[in-house]
């Protein structure tokens, strides 16, 4: 790192150009040990997983599997220091179709209803695009927003993919991407922000898979503006890496800690039920594994309720589907699973701040047939460790009424935060 750079500095230039990269704390500092449980390690315990880690090294290597322990950030000190700054100066605009309630088209711009949205009877209805809807209800509640546009460092566009998809005035994903362009226009006549950065400045969230072709009929809007969206994978088309943000995709639930037994009284070593027909590696899996009877494949609905193979395994299996993007990391993570990461090109939430092979494991699709193997190779300290790191990253992935510090929208902004200071014209 370049000496003349400030902390806030150094994070942009590593975290938003290296996304991936670790960062290496001294050798001797993990993290502000208010916050790190593992701190708690002596010297003697974190020298013996290291060298119970070697019995797995020539398995790891040999399957580009990641495997490490220790901090599940890669500088918790110079996150934190950067964090903090934004929020106390980060500001964002949002467009006044959000707070429009008697506009024909409100249930498209107006947040979800908070009473329904955090309502455990009524909120399972948004299922998997929970996080769209969450984001905006959290947004609209923070402190980053700002009616003074000139001071804003983005401007987001509050219209929602998954609302309009019941709009029966928006029938065909055509007419949703119509909608969206023809909004982009308007707000650009309309005010002067989206033509003084050519939208650079701008961003949308979404969890549905619509969200990517609505972008693509406006050039600016898939070009320059900023997805925040679920789908975030660099083999889905429109998806940029660097500009666009990975956003947690999280099942609507109450929030609290699951505490799994000791590890080595967990009944089953892998848990992964759901539907194989739109996914070669999920077919492989079953193919593989599903007669394995340390395992629980199940090709559809496990014969017990869903949440139990979760609380009852070891680890869980994230396979990519018709999209990369599911709610099984944030399941796994919710429930203490050990999340086993297979789908290629996933760009991992928050992957500039958490080391995540230090709380789950990550294989490539052409190895699933060591899956077994390497999971057997974990020692009973290492797992230990990725656990409590399960444990310490846990509350990154939950939404709540009201947005609290590091929780999902804090960090989701984070990462927006990170792409700021864009050159724009004068207003």
């Amino acid at each position: 790192m370049h000496s003349h750079l400030s902390a806030t500095e150094a994070t942009r230039h590593y975290a938003l150009r290296r996304p991936h990269s670790f960062f290496r704390p001294p050798e001797n500092h993990h993290l502000n040990r208010r916050h790190d449980p593992s701190s708690n390690f002596t010297d003697t315990k974190i020298k013996t997983q290291k060298n119970k880690h070697m019995q797995i090294t020539s398995i790891a290597s040999s399957t580009n599997t990641c495997i490490n322990l220790n901090s599940p950030y890669h500088n918790w000190e110079l996150f934190a220091a950067d964090y903090q700054e934004m929020q106390q100066n980060f500001k964002i605009f949002v467009y006044p179709d959000a707070y429009n309630t008697s506009s024909p088209f409100a249930k498209i711009f107006v947040p979800y209803p908070k009473s329904s949205l955090f309502n455990p009877s009524s909120r399972s209805k948004i299922g998997n695009y929970y996080s769209e809807h969450a984001f905006k209800a959290a947004l609209l509640q923070s402190s980053l927003i700002t009616t003074r546009p000139e001071s804003a460092h983005f401007f987001y566009m509050p219209f929602s993919i998954n609302a309009m998809r019941y709009d029966p005035r928006l029938h065909s994903e055509k007419a949703i991407g119509n909608f969206v362009g023809e909004y982009v226009r308007r707000i650009s006549h309309e005010f002067e922000y989206w033509n003084a950065s050519g939208g650079a400045d701008h961003f949308y969230s979404y969890c549905h898979s619509v969200g990517r072709e609505a972008a693509s009929r406006h050039r600016g809007l898939s070009n320059n503006a900023i997805q925040v969206t679920c789908s975030s994978s660099y083999f889905q088309r429109f998806f940029v890496a660097h500009k666009d943000v990975g956003l947690p995709q999280v099942w609507p639930r109450q929030v609290h800690d699951h505490e799994s037994t000791n590890a080595r009284y967990l009944p089953k070593l892998v848990f992964f039920a759901g539907r194989i027909q739109n996914s070669r590696i999920r077919q492989e899996v079953v193919a593989l594994w599903s007669n394995d009877t340390s395992m629980d494949i199940y090709p559809g609905n496990a014969p017990y309720a869903y949440e139990e193979g979760f609380k009852h395994s070891k680890y869980c299996l994230h396979l990519k589907g018709y999209e990369v993007n599911a709610a099984r990391i944030s399941d796994a993570i919710h429930y203490g699973c050990i999340p086993v990461l297979f789908s290629n090109y996933y760009d991992l939430p928050f992957a500039n701040v958490l080391d995540w092979s230090k709380f789950s494991i990550i294989m490539n699709e052409a190895d699933i047939v060591s899956l077994k193997k390497v999971l057997l190779s974990v020692p009973s300290e290492t797992y230990e460790s990725m656990y409590q790191n399960l444990k310490l990253v846990r509350r990154h992935f939950r939404w709540h009424e009201t947005p609290r510090s590091y929780d999902s929208f804090y960090m989701t902004a984070y990462q927006l935060w990170l792409r700021r200071g864009l050159q724009r014209l004068p207003y």
